[in-house]
C-alpha cells in the first residue's frame, strides 16, 4: 500500500471536508494530519510525512495566502529541510475560499514553493475545466485549477453546504496523486 500524507489546517471546517475528499481519492493508504490552530502538528505526525511516498499540503487561502497555522508548520519544517528528508517525494496542495478567485492561486505558489525547497516533484491536477457556456457549478473543476485543486465555499455556508463538485475535484485530485505515486514507488 503506498502511503500518502494529507497534512492540513482548516479554520472554520471547509478544508476539512474538502482533505477528506482528498483522501477518499487517494484510498486506503491516506493519512490525515490536522495541524491544530495554534499551528502544531503531533509529534508522531511529523514520521508519518516522513515515512509518506507523496505529501498533499492543504490550507485556506486568507488574505491572499496561506492561513498562518499552516505558515508556522511551514517555517518548522525547515529542520526536515536541513536533512533532506522529503527530497524526491511527490507534493501536491489544495486550498479553499470564501470567493471564487479569492487569490487562491497565490496560496497554490506557495504550496508548490514549499514543495520546490524540499526538492519534492509537484503533481497537478490532472483535469480539465468547465469552461464551456454548458458548464454547471457542480461541473469537475469548475474553478479551474491544474497547479493543485481549488474549492470555493461562501463566506456564510457551513461545511456541509460545499459545493458537490469542488469535492468531486478534491477526490478525483487525491486519486491523480496516489496513481502518480503507486508508478513512481513501482519504478
Amino acid at each position: 500500500m503506498t502511503r500518502i500524507a494529507i497534512v492540513y489546517h482548516s479554520g472554520y471546517g471547509h478544508t476539512a471536508r474538502m482533505a477528506r475528499s482528498v483522501a477518499e481519492g487517494a484510498g486506503a493508504g491516506a493519512q490525515l494530519l490536522a495541524i491544530s490552530a495554534e499551528g502544531e502538528l503531533p509529534a508522531d505526525a511529523w514520521a508519518e510525512l516522513d515515512e509518506a511516498a507523496a505529501i498533499i499540503f492543504g490550507c485556506p487561502t486568507t488574505m491572499g495566502g496561506p492561513s498562518w497555522q499552516f505558515k508556522r508548520f511551514a517555517d518548522a519544517s525547515s529542520k526536515v529541510w536541513a536533512a533532506g528528508r522529503w527530497k524526491d517525494k511527490l507534493a501536491a496542495g489544495f486550498t479553499n475560499s470564501a470567493s471564487i478567485n479569492g487569490d487562491k492561486a497565490s496560496t497554490i505558489a506557495y504550496l508548490i514553493t514549499l514543495a520546490m525547497q524540499h526538492g519534492m516533484l509537484w503533481v497537478g491536477t490532472g483535469l480539465m475545466p468547465a469552461n464551456t457556456k454548458a458548464a454547471q457549478r457542480n461541473d469537475v473543476n469548475w474553478l479551474a485549477g491544474f497547479a493543485g485543486a481549488l474549492a470555493q465555499s461562501p463566506a456564510d455556508a457551513a461545511p456541509e453546504e460545499m459545493f458537490p463538485g469542488d469535492l468531486e475535484t478534491a477526490r478525483l485530485f487525491g486519486a491523480r496523486v496516489a496513481e502518480q505515486a503507486r508508478r513512481l514507488t513501482r519504478a
